[in-house]
């Protein structure tokens, strides 16, 4: 397959990568602030996926591909943790979610369509996360993040039911990931175990398996990191 990992320099782009280089994949990968290596068999680009003429660019450069896996996100940053409250709510953080968590999907469906169309299976896998799911929310807090990953959760859903008709072969996905040994989870690593948090490696693997699993009737879900399909 050609395989597009967009934010490839992190823990899990990273994985990924290693994962379908041992299969043989042809891999391509994108990175923005960090540097990237140059490895034997892969094509890096620079992207800065929420800029909609650097992701066109990308298209341009990649052409057709099987199997684009979007690994970007954040879930908070040097300044600003996740809100515990209402009170904490910050407009410019919320909007650094939405621009981060939502709209590279957005584009990236955009101008990835004509790529994925193909007569063989294609895959279009976003990572999301469970506390995105309006349904799953007991808790509360988090509001930013949440709203981010629903919206990227409702982008998915809708994507997946145009593309039924325009890109028949194409499965789309949500993907929940777990809490995985990354910068993005650890100040929040010392309230977990070490059983609930996933190594990398791990969790590429276990992304891999399912997408073994896919096919174009099963487009439009939310998988976890199980092979479990989550409520929106």
């Amino acid at each position: 397959m050609v395989v597009l990992i967009v934010g490839g320099t992190g823990g899990i782009g990273r994985a990924l990568i290693s994962i379908f280089q041992k299969q043989g994949h042809d891999v391509h990968a994108t990175y923005h602030i960090q540097p990237a290596t140059t490895d034997a068999g892969m094509y890096w680009y620079p992207c800065d996926a929420t800029d909609e003429r650097s992701v066109e660019r990308l298209a341009a450069s990649v052409g057709h591909i099987d199997l684009l896996i979007n690994c970007i996100g954040i879930l908070h940053t040097d300044l600003q943790l996740p809100e515990k409250s209402i009170q904490q709510f910050n407009v410019d953080f919320f909007q650094k979610n939405i621009q981060t968590n939502t709209l590279p999907t957005l584009l990236l469906a955009k101008h990835f369509q004509s790529r994925l169309k193909a007569p063989h299976p294609t895959y279009f896998i976003c990572l999301s996360a469970k506390v995105g799911s309006i349904e799953d929310n007991h808790l509360g807090g988090w509001i930013s993040y949440r709203a981010s990953k629903a919206a990227l959760n409702m982008c998915i859903k809708t994507i997946a039911i145009e593309w039924k008709t325009k890109l028949p072969k194409c499965c789309v996905i949500a993907f929940h990931p777990g809490t995985v040994d990354t910068p993005l989870s650890v100040p929040f690593q010392k309230r977990i175990s070490k059983q609930q948090l996933n190594s990398p490696d791990w969790l590429a693997e276990k992304l891999n398996q399912l997408i073994d699993e896919l096919g174009p009737e099963k487009t439009g879900r939310f998988y976890n990191y199980a092979g479990e399909i989550l409520p929106w």
